[in-house]
């Protein structure tokens, strides 16, 4: 090789390495974030739009939202550590791996960034439905097994689990119908595909105001000022309880200042007054954990599911 091309090739390696220097120490964020989330209709659909409009000034970038349902958890998980794409999910970001067969491990593929929010679950019935509280509803389901469904989507998410639960609590056999998220499960149980649901109150109140669906009752332990005039089903079905959660995780391997900076400008977001009245409204309350916290949660309630499957028999792995 001639000194001058030696020359000009030693000028491109210096060249590229600067460039790829420069790229790395450009300020984060220097691009579009996305935020993958579940279905549309859910609390995690509206509730991350609004959580992404009100982080966009405060980073100086824009956040989209893409609704990529059972699958988002998996699109998290192998996207890049970049900091660039985000998940906003309930806890079927951490257990539907005992439920279904994936490559994901929440423990080892994710990052925890905050519990941002927490909604009462509900129970929902068709207004046709001839039931007016849990009791009547327990009494119809023990007197036709196996006639009544319940809707829910993901495998795995808070309406699954809490469906299940209650089955197991209760001691009835209602058959779960599977649907694509919250919003079509809704639909399904509003057109009498099904009867009965266990949504996030933040995904179903307007349509429990207007008298499209009937609310039975509510899966937190005290009355909640989320959903007014509802008693706690645990008053019937004894220690039932149960909530939907709302994170936000990173792909495993996301640079630490960052999983940081994420959950100081999410905390500081939702806890804003009009951020966290428009939440409220909406039937959610702001949390705001650190990123350890939220950890030890997962672990918790992975340990807690565990347990439910193991006492119920329940086949963790069917489809």
């Amino acid at each position: 090789m001639t000194r001058f091309r030696i020359v000009l090739a030693s000028a491109a390696l210096t060249f590229a390495a600067s460039a790829v220097h420069a790229q790395a120490q450009a300020p984060y964020p220097s691009k579009v974030i996305r935020i993958i989330t579940s279905a549309p209709g859910s609390n995690n659909d509206w509730a991350s739009r609004l959580v992404g409009e009100a982080i966009g000034p405060a980073l100086g970038q824009r956040f989209i939202v893409e609704n990529r349902g059972g699958l988002a958890v998996d699109v998290v998980a192998k996207a890049p550590p970049d900091g660039y794409t985000l998940l906003f999910y309930g806890p079927a970001a951490w257990t539907q791996h005992l439920f279904r067969e994936t490559s994901v491990d929440p423990l080892r593929d994710l990052a925890p960034i905050t519990m941002a929010m927490s909604s009462p679950i509900v129970l929902v019935v068709h207004p046709s439905l001839p039931v007016k509280n849990v009791r009547e509803l327990i009494a119809l389901a023990k007197a036709r097994p196996g006639e009544l469904n319940y809707a829910s989507g993901t495998v795995g998410a808070t309406p699954f689990l809490a469906g299940e639960l209650f089955k197991y609590m209760a001691g009835v056999n209602i058959v779960r119908v599977a649907y694509k998220g919250t919003g079509p499960s809704m639909i399904g149980v509003m057109s009498g595909e099904a009867q009965v649901m266990f949504p996030g109150a933040g995904s179903a109140w307007n349509l429990i105001e207007q008298g499209k669906l009937r609310a039975l009752g509510v899966a937190s332990a005290k009355p909640s000022p989320l959903t007014p005039g509802l008693q706690p089903i645990g008053l019937t079905v004894k220690g039932y309880e149960s909530t939907s959660q709302m994170a936000f995780l990173a792909p495993a391997g996301t640079p630490a200042a960052i999983i940081e900076r994420l959950h100081q400008e999410i905390v500081k977001a939702i806890n804003r007054p009009d951020v966290k009245k428009m939440l409220f409204k909406g039937g959610v309350e702001t949390e705001g954990t650190t990123p350890k916290e939220l950890r030890d949660y997962i672990e918790m309630d992975i340990a807690r599911i565990q347990k439910m499957l193991k006492a119920t028999g329940f086949n963790s792995k069917a489809p």
